[in-house]
Order: structure tokens, then sequence, then C-alpha cells
């Protein structure tokens, strides 16, 4: 039975005591709603599908990501826990001090426009506009909201009863970028880079021209991965989870070669390329970010990004002949679909090809 209560402050508070069941309450302005609410709630206790939501109503969203910042991040990859721990800060910012029951899906979607919204420093070259963030930035914030609440829900039992960004349209994530290199940015890249003090940079520019590896994947190799004289690599942990053998050119090898036999390599440290010790001691993988596009600034490529690194070496397989199957053995790629958007055959090579094919056939003619 439900035992409704004036408190001193004139507000009434509904207390559902059922046995086998925790108690369960709350505080209401007006009479009537407590009423109505200690009826529903008890219906829903015969039924076994009342949620108390007392607990999603109490805990901020601030509180939350700081929890699942804590638990959950540290489980996934590297690299993953870098873009949650960026993706955060906004979502921090904008929705910290609301409890998560009074997220809605009209909340979360003016977050989306607002951030859809945000203009960045860099200049749209086109149309001389700033430029705004891209809808792929806000789709993995939104990404990382909607699993917040599912962890929220599924494994902290919080309460809630519904996952707010499952009901709002996510940014459509676009064509993909088609970035290749042009004319003779190879040759100027390869000159700056040779200039470079450490030639660990330089390295790592040739094995992802070569073998279509992630900056991730090639900075994370240790000794041991590396098979110079059967010319292969061994990568356990990938984006996609596949382990994968990746075959290699001969200049990818006599690159490995010249990185394994690093001078400048401390003393048991089995990375293949290392950086600098850490406060606690411990050297982890290079990071060349800063460097990198410090250098490609300097060049005018401000829009090349490493990653079209890989977008170039798949192309270049493609247009070597290799067939889908071989090329998605070498990349790692699981889906045709997701293969395609790498390979962007250059034009003017397709022309040269319907020549040679023009050619044959009016060769094979009769006369």
């Amino acid at each position: 039975m439900a035992t409704i209560v004036q408190t001193r402050l004139g507000k009434w508070k509904a207390v559902i005591r059922k046995r086998r069941w925790p108690t369960v309450s709350k505080t209401f302005r007006i009479q009537k709603d407590a009423l109505t609410w200690a009826r529903r709630t008890e219906v829903e206790i015969e039924k076994g599908i009342f949620i108390d939501p007392s607990h999603s109503e109490r805990i901020t969203f601030d509180k939350a990501l700081t929890r699942y910042l804590s638990e959950v991040v540290p489980t996934k990859k590297p690299a993953t826990q870098e873009t949650d721990r960026y993706c955060a800060e906004p979502l921090r910012a904008y929705f910290g001090k609301y409890s998560l029951a009074a997220i809605s899906p009209d909340l979360v979607a003016s977050y989306r426009d607002k951030r859809l919204a945000t203009p960045l420093q860099r200049v749209d070259r086109a149309t001389g506009k700033p430029r705004t963030l891209s809808a792929n930035t806000v789709r993995l914030e939104l990404a990382l909201l909607s699993h917040l609440f599912n962890t929220a829900i599924r494994e902290w039992r919080l309460g809630l009863v519904r996952n707010p960004v499952s009901g709002i349209r996510k940014p459509s994530p676009g064509e993909g970028r088609d970035r290749r290199l042009r004319g003779n940015e190879e040759a100027r890249l390869r000159q700056a880079l040779a200039n470079y003090s450490n030639p660990m940079l330089g390295w790592i520019f040739d094995i992802a021209l070569e073998t279509g590896m992630r900056s991730g994947e090639i900075a994370g190799l240790r000794l041991h991965q590396v098979d110079v004289r059967r010319r292969i690599v061994r990568l356990a942990i990938t984006k996609n989870e596949s382990a994968r053998t990746v075959p290699l050119t001969r200049r990818a090898a006599e690159v490995f070669a010249l990185a394994l036999d690093n001078p400048t390599r401390p003393e048991g440290c089995d990375l293949v390329f290392f950086g600098e010790p850490g406060r606690d001691g411990k050297r982890r993988p290079y990071t060349f970010a800063k460097v990198w596009n410090g250098i490609k600034t300097s060049l005018g490529l401000g829009d090349l990004h490493f990653h079209d690194l890989r977008h170039e070496a798949v192309s270049r397989l493609v247009e070597a002949g290799f067939s889908d199957q071989e090329v998605s053995a070498i990349s790692g790629h699981k889906s045709m679909q997701m293969l395609k958007r790498y390979t962007h055959l250059r034009a003017e090579d397709l022309v040269d090809r319907l020549d040679a094919a023009e050619a044959v056939k009016t060769k094979g003619a009769p006369g």
C-alpha cells in the first residue's frame, strides 16, 4: 500500500512499501501528482516492470562521465581512449550540470546542431568562409554519449528507461576523403624528411607508403613483429581487432632493416620506433604528429593528412593490378565497401589504360 504524507515544507511525499521489495518514494508539490505516481508505480511493481529512476535523477552527467572515463575507457584500445577523452570535453561542458534523467532527445539534438555550427579557425578555400566542425567529429561525440547511456542502463542500473541518443538523427558521415599525393609532393616531402634530424620520421613515411599500414600500427611495432628475411610484419592488434600479416616490398624491407639497426636504440628497448623516456622512465612509441604537421604545413600541404598515405598506398596496389581480395589481405579492410573508399584511381592513369585497350582492339580488328 502507498502512503501519502505532507512534509514540513508543504510538499507531498508518496511512499510505497511492499514485502520483498525495496521501499520507493518520491516527493511532489501537488497531492494529486503524488497519488497518480503511487497508483502507477504500484501497478508497475505488481507487473515486475518498475524501474526506480531516483539514481539517475541524483547523479549528474559530470559525475557519470568521470566514472565512464575511469572504468570503461581504459578497457578500450589506446587510440580509442585518446579519441574518447577528446570527445568527452565538449560533452562535459554542455551536459555536465544536468542529471542523467534530465537529458532528453531534444537536448541531445540541440547539442548536435550547436556542434555542427561550431566555427573553426581554418577557412574553406572554396568559399572563403570559416570552416565548421566536421560531421564525423560530432558523430564520434554522439557515439560516446550513447555508449555512456547504454552502460548506465545495462551495467550501472541507474534506473534510466531509454537512451536519448537513439531517438535523434545522426549527422551524415560524408563521402570520405580522397586526397592523394599530387605532382612533386612526394619528392618534396622526402627531401624535407631527409633533412630532419631524426631519421625515424622518414622511415615511417616510407613504410606507410610501401605497406598501407596505419600510423598507430607502425608506431606500435615491436622488434619481434618484423621479419626482414621473410619480408613480413605480423600485426596482432589492429583497428578492426583482426590480426594480419603484412607482406613487405623490397624497399619496405630495406627501411625496416635500417630501423632495426638504429645505432641510437637504447639497450633493452624493443620498440622499432621509440620516443624519449617519460617521467616514469619508460619509453613509449615515437610520437611524430607535431613534427609531421609542421613539415607538411611549411611545404604548403596543410590539407594532407598522414592517413592519406594509407589511402595512397592502397590505391597504388589497385593500380598495380592486385585484386580486391589481395588488397584487403594487405590493408586489413574487412568490408569491400570500405576498401572502395580508399581506391580512388587517378583519371589520367585510366585514360592511359583505355588507350592501351583501344590499341589492342584496333590491332586485332580484321583488315
